[in-house]
């Protein structure tokens, strides 16, 4: 997948021996909050999972996976292009659409046969990823404040590129009341029995 240009990225990430300090170029209403979840770097499904504190889990939408041939490796990468949702409940938090790279069996296994997430696959590498936000961006769908950011994730046998949709920004302002006021505003389905 290779680097990207310091000057395009959005995020920059600095630290010593006593300090840290992280960049992000994003407009003023970005809250606090959104700009955490904007540096994630493959442990978004934990930073959702501690907001709400419930359960985050991973649906499935679709993957795409070309050719496994012999086994991934640098001369012969796998690609997947997937899109999962991230769950609470089952309210969708994020859409995560991604294109990976595979170029290591360990990782090929890992996606491919033991169905790993792609954070869960950084986790249990114990590998801290390389990380570029190289775009995001606000707007209104249907009503909601959407927040979107694509972003390159890489370590040694996994590259990926992933575009996260947050369906509606009022989730990282109102945390678990946001959950219950979405299943408050669905209508109920109630068992009618039928009668001759």
């Amino acid at each position: 997948m290779g680097g990207l240009a310091e000057d395009t990225r959005l995020t920059r990430d600095t630290y010593t021996g006593a300090s840290t300090t992280v960049e992000i170029r994003c407009p003023d209403d970005v809250t606090g909050l959104e700009r955490i979840i904007l540096v994630a770097q493959g442990d978004l499904q934990r930073h959702l999972s501690a907001l709400f504190a419930r359960t985050i889990t991973i649906d499935c939408i679709y993957t795409k996976t070309g050719p496994r041939g012999t086994g991934a490796s640098l001369d012969n990468p796998i690609y997947q292009e997937r899109q999962v949702h991230l769950k609470c409940g089952s309210q969708i938090v994020c859409v995560a659409t991604s294109s990976v790279t595979i170029t290591s069996p360990e990782c090929e296994r890992l996606l491919l046969d033991e169905k790993f997430a792609l954070g869960q696959i950084f986790r249990h590498l114990r590998s801290y990823p390389r990380f570029a936000l190289i775009d995001m961006g606000t707007q209104v769908v249907n009503g909601k404040r959407e927040l979107r950011r694509t972003y390159v994730l890489e370590t040694e046998g996994i590259g990926c590129e992933i575009l996260e949709v947050f369906p509606d920004r009022d989730m990282f302002d109102l945390g678990e009341a946001w959950l219950k006021q979405d299943s408050r505003e669905k209508p109920q389905k109630s068992f009618v029995p039928y009668e001759k």
